[in-house]
Parts: structure tokens; sequence; C-alpha cells
């Protein structure tokens, strides 16, 4: 065989940027084409074409090869390779590779990477065309990959709902419902969804079950629910201004305190103003709940009423409306004012929440979308950040006192209280 010369060009000196991923992706196939050849080789303790005659007489090994099967489309994660798996014959048990077994068509890594693609908003009629850039021609991805991943969210569903929760201490908590179209009914369900932050700082979602509307009594079944589970409900809860929830937390917690979201209190009072009138009311309104102290945000407050009730009385009934739940958040740390005063922590995850249901426009079944919606919330919140200071969490779950986001001190009682605070925090 002659001697390759410098001057002839090497196989990697003809690999360029351009041709590099299909270079990349050969080698691959002819690693893998080999390694299930060596498998054989193994398996019969002999090299392909080796005599029977070199082998030992005393035990020899049974069965022979046979050709190969038809070619296979395998997909990993840097893409689709074909392969040709080796036959054997002439075998008391069937021969089952290890390598690539039988029906195997994509590694365990693109499996997992499939539900998290669903997840964020790959719809199921464009799955296997949007992939098929990505892993190659050929790969197998279909609609019935999306159903079997729904199976496997329901069962993972009905798991969680059913965990014990003794072992958690939320601080607070943030209550919102998600509505959806589902089955053949014109109006939407609502998913009542709870997001908990505990005292490490750390949020989870802590329920997400349908319900009729946001009613007392669906909130009450959710409630009920996680209280049998063993949860200690936390020091504050921060909602919109659905009635349902309040009346159901008066029913079943009534010791806890109540936030109610700033934001939607400022859009109905803006929407009972005339258009005109807005932009000048939005810059007296959207500083209240960034005022230093309780009582300045009150004197902000009766400056707006003075400003509007001969012009505007609808708009100040609403402002002054529930007004005690909107002020609550004084009474914690000023460090956490920032999560408390608005239901943005249960808000923000619905965004991509609704972007993937909107792609779906209707579940057939409510039970369906609320698996998969939990899904979503539970990969959402693997990046949810920790709330500021949370070493003032366990001071808040032990009942610190707190006045305009600092530390009551005055008088023995509150005194021994934070004492014994402190020392259970630490």
């Amino acid at each position: 065989m002659r001697e390759r010369t410098s001057t002839e060009p090497s196989e990697s000196s003809t690999v360029c940027y351009a041709t590099l991923e299909q270079w990349a992706r050969g080698q691959i196939q002819a690693q893998l084409q080999q390694i299930l050849e060596d498998e054989v080789s193994t398996f019969l303790g002999r090299a392909r074409h080796a005599r029977r005659e070199r082998v030992s007489p005393i035990d020899p090994p049974q069965g022979n090869r046979n050709g190969y099967g038809k070619p296979r489309q395998f997909t990993m994660r840097n893409g689709t390779v074909t392969v040709r798996r080796p036959r054997v014959r002439d075998l008391t048990n069937r021969f089952e590779s290890k390598v690539l077994p039988l029906f195997t068509r994509r590694t365990p890594e693109v499996g997992e990477l499939l539900p998290e693609l669903y997840l964020h908003g790959l719809s199921s009629g464009d799955f296997e065309l949007a992939l098929r850039g990505l892993l190659g021609e050929g790969a197998p991805l279909s609609a019935s990959s999306i159903q079997r991943l729904k199976v496997r969210f329901t069962l993972e569903y009905e798991t969680w709902i059913n965990r014990d929760l003794s072992n958690l201490e939320v601080v607070y908590w943030w209550a919102d419902g998600l509505y959806v179209k589902a089955g053949i009914a014109d109006r939407k369900s609502a998913l009542l969804t709870i997001v908990g932050a505990l005292s490490t700082g750390k949020k989870i979602v802590v329920a997400c079950e349908s319900g009729e509307r946001e009613s007392k009594d669906s909130w009450l079944t959710v409630l009920r629910h996680l209280r049998e589970r063993g949860l200690k409900f936390p020091r504050l809860t921060v909602a919109d201004g659905h009635l349902g929830i309040w009346a159901a937390l008066g029913e079943i917690h009534p010791a806890g305190e109540e936030q109610r979201c700033w934001n939607h209190k400022l859009t109905n009072v803006l929407n009972a103003l005339p258009r005109k009138a807005q932009p000048q009311a939005a810059e007296v309104l959207k500083v209240m709940p960034y005022a230093e102290m309780q009582a300045e945000c009150e004197r902000q407050r009766d400056a707006f009423v003075r400003l509007y009730r001969k012009t505007d009385p609808k708009a100040v009934d609403t402002l002054l409306r529930d007004w005690d739940r909107m002020v609550t958040f004084y009474a914690f740390p000023k460090e956490h004012w920032i999560h408390l005063r608005t239901t943005n922590i249960v808000e923000s995850p619905f965004a991509s929440v609704r972007l993937r249901t909107d792609a779906s426009r209707r579940y057939k079944l409510v039970e369906g979308a609320q698996a998969i919606i939990w899904k979503m919330l539970r990969v959402a919140e693997q990046a949810w950040r920790r709330l500021n200071a949370p070493e003032l969490l366990p001071l808040v779950a032990s009942g610190v006192p707190f006045k305009d986001g600092r530390r009551k001190r005055s008088g023995s009682v509150n005194r021994n209280t934070t004492d014994q605070a402190e020392r259970t925090a630490a």
C-alpha cells in the first residue's frame, strides 16, 4: 500500500465550517455502528469472519452472524443518525443489544427534552416540524409523543396533589385564578392557584386545582384540602378583589392577615373615571403604595378623595372600599413590601402559561388542562428567585410585630415576643 505523502490532503483537512455538522454526525454514526459490531463479537466470542476452528472446541459458542437488519434512524441531542443492527441466528435465547435495544429510537436525553419544549410553548401540531431542524430528518417525534406526555403529567399531578404538607413552613402566599377553555361549554374553567413563600425565601406552587370560577365554595375546597394534608396556614395572604377567596379565608383561616393587590385596585379606580381624567389621576394613585409610612399613604388617599369626591364619587368609593386590606403590608418587614403589594408573584408565571394555553385554543378536559398547567408552573418554579431578606422570614413566621416596616420593640411584651422569635429563628 502506497504511503500517504505530505502533499495529499487528509480527511480532517477537508472539513470546513459549512460541513462540520454533517461530518460530526458521520463520525458518530460510524462509531455507533462499530460499537454494535463489537458488541456482537463479544457475545459470540469471535471477531467477524473468524472461523470456528480457532475457537476452543471444549465449549464452542452458539450463534452465527446473519447479516444486518433494515436501516434504522436513531435520534440524539446532536442529531439523527442511521445504523443497521447486526443479526445473530442459531441461538437458544434471542440476542438483545444493550447498546441499542429493539424499538428504541432516541436517547433518554432527547426524551427529557420533549416535555420541556412542549411546556415552553411548542404545540403538538408543530412538534415534529419544529424539531426537525434541530434533530435532523426522520427524528421520531409526533403528536402521539405529546399524548404520552399528557398521561405522564396527569400521573405526576395526582401524586403531587396528595402529598404530605406538614413539613412546609409557608410564611406568605399569593392566590389567584387562571381561566382556560376546556370541554364543550362556552364558559371558561378556573384553575385556583396558590404560590407560597417558605421560611427559607424559596417560592413554590402550593395548590393548583380546578374550581367553579373563583367562588367561595371552590376556594374552601382548595383550602380544606391543604389543611387535611397538614399544611400550616401562613401569616399573610395576598390576592385580588374577588370576594370568594376572602370569604373562604374568613371562614377557614380568620386569624390570618389579608392584603389586596394594589395593581388591581388602581386599575379598578381608573376604570371608574372618565378617560380624559385618568392620566392625572394615575399620577396621584401610583405613589400611594410606595409611601414610606401608612399614615403618609392615607394622607395621599385623603388628598385624592378631596380632589374627586364631587366630580367622580364612584372612583372615590372604589378606592375606599376594602381599604383595611390595602395597607396590611405596612405591618410586615419593609424589605418584603415589594413582594406583598401585588399578586405579581403568581401573575408573572401566569403570563407564560397563557402563551401556551392560548396556543392550545381549547382543552378537551379540565383535568388535562389542570395537569399540564400545573407542570408548566412547576417548570417555571425552578427559575423563581427567593424573596428579599429571607433571614427576616422566620421572625415573621414566629409572630414578631412590625410597624411601618420596622420591628416594634416598645413594651415588655413585645420585647419578650421578639427575643423568643429571634432565638427560634437562630
